[in-house]
């Protein structure tokens, strides 16, 4: 195969993440079929050169938790707590097809690709039928965004189905090679028996498939993390998500085994789940990403998401968040909450070429000299995203997403499912 290489100059600002978020001057990035090669000043290459002038460089979001298939229902729960979300929501949930489901979940991957989310973490759980499944999966594959299928069940299911979960790891992620994943999501010890549980975790095991559950102090287990440990079954690659009502020594456990938490500081605070969990996070030394969660009830990314943690991590205890601290968690930290720091995250050679231009010019930003990494934080919304690539692909050039044929079909599925939810 040619080597394709990209190489993009003359960004006024280039912002990396590791160690920590920084601003280096003058950098230029070479990519070679996707992967970063090179970073560093006056780069000469044969490539196609991709001129930054005015713009800001970064690499692109994480996302670590959404349902994405929601999307169908955006808006429809923004003045209900969680319980009223949790009986709007999944009552009507019943009547998706999968047809519903693909639409739903291609419209949400290119809702966060247009956001600059190069990465998402999908806790797919309206899945009734294997149809239902498969119309997730390829919703994620059709959009071009990175992302990790977090094959759910639908709440209020009586049972799940075990064998089409063993389907859908063999015929659609035999290998881990490519830009959609595979990760299990069962309810987890605070809403299922220990039992349950333990079957869960084995078939985790056995597939070699990493864990996200939601956790707190559910009808099940107020102390799901102690419930894990007591099993034998806490382990490092698994992702917990929420946890408001963990008391210290829970996190503490998470973080003793290596696991990671996904936050969703909008939906946390607009549903009630309870105090912002950054700073406690952080103070127990636990790996933790940010989640959109839901569009049904906040917006779908991520410079809200960096704001609505910033500004409640100033009210929870713990150490007061920084807006490099909320860089850093859209970011590599999400990277390192879904397992793939290796990959994605920073602008580290060898990494995949996972990346945003952002308009520095932009009237909202200027003068973004001051402080580039506070502008993006405070300041930047989706509209001034000029370039997203996924693995050196372009997904959106010139402020336009590039796969742009399913928007009016999805757009037109979405408002026939927003009027029949009504």
């Amino acid at each position: 195969m040619p080597m394709h290489r990209l190489l993009i100059r003359n960004a006024r600002h280039v912002i990396d993440t590791d160690p920590e978020p920084r601003v280096i001057s003058a950098t230029d990035v070479l990519i070679e079929n996707g992967v970063i090669t090179a970073v560093g000043r006056e780069l000469s290459a044969e490539a196609e050169i991709v001129d930054a002038t005015g713009r800001i460089l970064l690499p692109g979001f994480v996302d670590t938790h959404r349902h994405t298939w929601q999307t169908a229902l955006r808006a429809s729960t923004a003045d209900l707590d969680l319980r009223g979300y949790l009986d709007a929501v999944h009552t009507t949930a019943r009547r998706f097809t999968p047809d519903d489901i693909h639409a739903g979940t291609l419209a949400g991957a290119l809702d966060a690709l247009d956001a600059g989310v190069t990465t998402l973490q999908d806790f797919s759980h309206a899945l009734y039928t294997p149809g239902h499944a498969d119309a997730a999966v390829d919703g994620l594959r059709q959009s071009g965004l990175r992302a990790v299928f977090g094959y759910g069940t639908p709440f209020h299911a009586e049972s799940r189905d075990l064998d089409d979960i063993r389907r859908v790891r063999a015929q659609y992620f035999a290998t881990n090679d490519q830009l959609v994943t595979m990760a299990y999501a069962p309810s987890g010890p605070s809403y299922s028996d220990i039992a349950t549980v333990r079957e869960d975790w084995l078939l985790a095991r056995e597939l070699a498939l990493p864990i996200t559950v939601h956790v707190g102090a559910g009808p099940i287990a107020h102390h799901p993390i102690a419930a894990l440990r007591d099993a034998g079954l806490l382990t490092g690659d698994t992702l917990y998500v929420h946890g408001n009502s963990l008391p210290d020594d829970e996190l503490e456990l998470i973080a003793e085994s290596g696991g990671a938490v996904s936050i969703a500081p909008a939906v946390e605070a607009q549903m009630g789940h309870g105090a912002p969990m950054l700073g406690r996070l952080r103070a127990a030394g636990v790996t933790t990403g940010l989640g959109v969660d839901v569009v049904t009830a906040v917006a779908g990314d991520m410079f809200s998401l960096m704001r609505a943690a910033l500004l409640s991590g100033h009210l929870g205890a713990g150490p007061r968040p920084t807006v490099a601290d909320m860089l850093y968690t859209a970011t590599l930290g999400g990277a390192k909450a879904l397992g793939l720091h290796d990959r994605i995250g920073s602008l580290t050679v060898g990494k995949q070429a996972d990346l945003l231009l952002l308009d520095a010019d932009a009237v909202n930003l200027a003068p973004a000299h001051n402080d580039p990494i506070a502008a993006v934080v405070t300041a930047a919304h989706p509209g001034n995203i000029d370039t997203v690539l996924v693995a050196g692909q372009f997904v959106k050039r010139h402020g336009r997403l590039v796969n742009s044929a399913p928007v009016a079909a999805v757009t037109a599925t979405l408002e026939r499912l927003s009027v029949a939810a009504r």
